[in-house]
């Protein structure tokens, strides 16, 4: 009788498409640990990116696995894969993907689904990252290229260990539609996945320990963090030459012109081959602008015309629905990626063409492939778009490393394991607030966002948009459709000016911090959870008896999503159109006024009124920001320039100033240079400067160096 019941059981459970399942862990780096299971996909997301850990990711410390396994379940269910994670009480969550409008994620529902953003924070975004780190200092990643359902502390379980109180709503006022969770849960539509769980102790480290895991962040080239201005569709040769030789009679700065859909032949869908007409002489044209300082990035979307002189040859190779009529190559086949790449080599990278523009890579549903649609790889529809922009990415950054030449373009698709991919996000939303929120998500979940300008119906707008670019990835105006400049808006063409030329000053800044973004993966512009002194234990007693007696307490509980970090020592709190003050909360440590070395404040919430000319930016007590003189073009491979270093509050500090020859790949054969910046004080208790030699003649950048204290001593 006894195996009659234990016989039913299993037919039972069986016949209910129910397996029960334990994760496996193994550890695979430092505080990083992989869980399998059920039956993985072949397929994945790290397959797909092909990234591999960095480094630095074995330099950091050991740790302990920041929960009890057994709070851990993994189970396979009608052939999906359910997993969940246990939440604390006062625990906060943060990533799950590029969302706009949202920072805090505990109890949202989403589905993490590649698409064009619409507006809602519910999982569809330009980056579904499955990733996610906790307050309490871990980060979880799960590796399945599949539209990920999340409830991230939604659902309670009946065998929960901290289930919530019943209540009555007819009585009692704190009855909540949304009943506490004490559980991530995720399902995966497969039969199997891999996770990953990252451990801190803070939540920094474990996003920086994300970050190496996926291969570092992005290393730009020099050139790639000046200014970047895009033009009009159908601009010919002479247009682009014209607008280049304008921003240099005005004294404005610029790096890279980006040439959108009228450079090719035909585009939507695309030929992939210059438009003769408008371009008649693209590598005559291509090189006079290099001789100008300038750079050239095109713009594509991965879909193949009839008209395409490789049409017939990748056609094989391509899936079985178009968009916009065009053949979709799939890239996961060596030879239609020879094909489509091979075209992008001849006709344009190997006449100088410096990066790309990758568009439509995302969604929306009406255009792209439906989840019917077939590859010949016999991938799925759902896997191919949650990884078609990584694919287009990768191997597009092959045609420059093959060249040794660093690029640096955007794209409007990302997800897990293109962390090194020198790409930047980007769409075709355009509200000012959110694109913030969406910049300081990018820095928990690996991939770089810019809040683009592209026009405004107001000077004040304008210019505050313009403030909010000089602090971020990419400094770049988009007018592919308004055709604004820089100088559009008479009233604030100079405080614009001084804004880009701003952003060139600060170049030895930006890109050390991006070097310690590759090498170290901590995030260049990050949301103010993961700023050490910020955070408060709102499990003590005390903390919470204060909360409404102290502002600043109370600040810090909150969602924050209107101020960020930008590197190691600058805080960036934005204002927007018709705003003339705002309040900021400054972490415990004294802050210092970016522009004028005075004092701002200690651990409390101030209320600035900085008129229209500035954005507010503070520094950090000890902070040290390298500068350079406001040049018109990004120093090029051997050139010198000055070197100014501010110093700013009142205690010694070190910073890590980092070189190369800013454009090639030599670097990762070792060929680059970290100085330390020393600020000690003397037997007076005077603040001193000193910098470490160059280590490396062959990369030094820097020749004369000055130091300015900018706080009075």
């Amino acid at each position: 009788m006894y195996y009659r019941i234990i016989y039913l059981f299993l037919f039972v459970a069986i016949w209910n498409g129910i397996a029960a399942q334990s994760i496996t862990w193994s550890p695979v780096a430092p505080g990083v640990w992989k869980g399998v299971v059920g039956k993985p996909e072949t397929y994945d997301l790290l397959k797909a990116s092909g990234a591999t850990p960095a480094p630095g990711l074995k330099t950091m410390s050991e740790q302990a696995f920041p929960f009890s396994k057994d709070d851990i379940s993994g189970t396979v269910t009608d052939g999906k894969t359910n997993l969940r994670f246990p939440l604390e009480k006062d625990e906060q969550l943060f990533g799950f993907g590029l969302n706009f409008q949202t920072v805090h994620q505990r109890g949202k529902i989403l589905q993490l689904h590649m698409d064009h953003y619409g507006g809602k924070d519910n999982g569809r975004t330009h980056a579904p990252v499955p990733f996610y780190v906790s307050s309490k200092g871990y980060g979880v990643f799960v590796n399945a290229a599949r539209y990920i359902n999340v409830y991230a502390g939604s659902g309670v379980r009946k065998d929960s260990k901290h289930p919530p109180l019943e209540k009555d709503r007819n009585t009692d006022k704190s009855w909540s539609s949304r009943p506490y969770s004490d559980a991530v849960e995720l399902l995966v539509p497969a039969p199997g996945t891999e996770v990953y769980v990252f451990a801190g102790p803070t939540p920094l480290d474990a996003v920086r320990r994300y970050n190496l895991f996926n291969g570092g962040g992005v290393l730009p080239p020099r050139w790639g963090l000046g200014f970047t201005q895009r033009v009009r569709s159908l601009f010919t040769a002479d247009d682009v030459k014209q607008e280049a030789d304008s921003f240099s009679a005005k004294g404005y700065p610029l790096d890279f012109i980006g040439l959108e859909p009228g450079w090719q032949s035909r585009a939507y869908p695309g030929t992939f081959e210059w438009d003769k007409r408008r371009y008649p002489d693209p590598a005559a044209f291509v090189k006079e602008m290099l001789d100008k300082r300038i750079r050239l990035n095109l713009w594509i979307n991965p879909y193949v015309s009839k008209s395409a002189s490789f049409y017939k040859a990748i056609t094989p190779y391509t899936g079985s629905h178009t968009v916009w009529t065009g053949e979709v190559p799939d890239f996961t086949i060596p030879k239609a990626r020879d094909i489509f790449f091979g075209q992008l080599k001849k006709d344009q990278v190997d006449i100088g063409v410096s990066g790309y523009k990758i568009d439509e890579v995302d969604g929306y549903d009406h255009y792209l492939w439906p989840d019917v649609a077939t590859f010949p790889s016999g991938l799925s529809g759902e896997q191919m778009r949650q990884t078609y922009g990584v694919l287009a990415m990768k191997n597009s950054i092959d045609l420059f490393k093959n060249r040794n030449e660093r690029t640096y373009g955007l794209v409007r698709a990302s997800n897990a394991g293109a962390n090194s991919y020198p790409y930047v996000i980007y769409n075709d939303y355009y509200n000012h607030e959110d694109f913030i929120t969406a910049l300081i998500n990018s820095g928990y979940i690996g991939v770089l966002w810019t809040p683009e300008v592209r026009a405004s119906k107001t000077a004040e707008e304008w210019l505050r948009r313009f403030q909010t670019v000089i602090f971020s990835p990419m400094a770049m105006i988009n007018a592919w459709s308004s055709g604004t400049k820089p100088w559009s808006y008479p009233e604030v063409a100079a405080q614009v000016k001084e804004l880009s030329l701003l952003r060139m000053r600060m170049m030895p800044y930006w890109y050390s911090e991006f070097a310690k973004y590759h090498f170290d993966g901590t995030p260049v512009f990050r949301g103010m959870s993961l700023e050490p002194g910020y955070q408060v234990n709102t499990t003590n007693s005390s903390v919470k008896n204060n909360l409404e007696d102290n502002p600043y307490l109370e600040a810090v509980t909150r969602e924050v999503k209107d101020q960020y970090m930008a590197g190691e020592y600058l805080l960036v709190a934005p204002l927007f159109a018709g705003q003339t003050s705002r309040k900021v909360v400054l972490p415990k440590g004294r802050w210092y006024d970016f522009y004028t070395g005075a004092y701002a404040g200690d651990g409390e919430v101030i209320t600035v009124t900085p008129g229209l000319d500035k954005i507010p930016v503070y520094v950090k007590d000890g902070g040290i920001i390298p500068m350079m003189p406001p040049l018109l073009h990004a120093p090029k491979a051997g050139e010198k320039v000055d070197l100014e270093i501010r110093v700013y509050g009142e205690k010694p500090g070190t910073y890590r100033l980092y070189d190369d020859d800013g454009e090639t790949f030599n670097y990762e054969k070792g060929n680059y240079d970290w100085r330390t910046v020393r600020i000690e004080k003397d037997a007076k208790g005077k603040l001193k400067g000193s910098i470490e030699p160059s280590h490396k003649k062959e990369v030094q950048s820097y020749s004369k160096i000055t130091w300015t204290f900018m706080t009075e001593q």
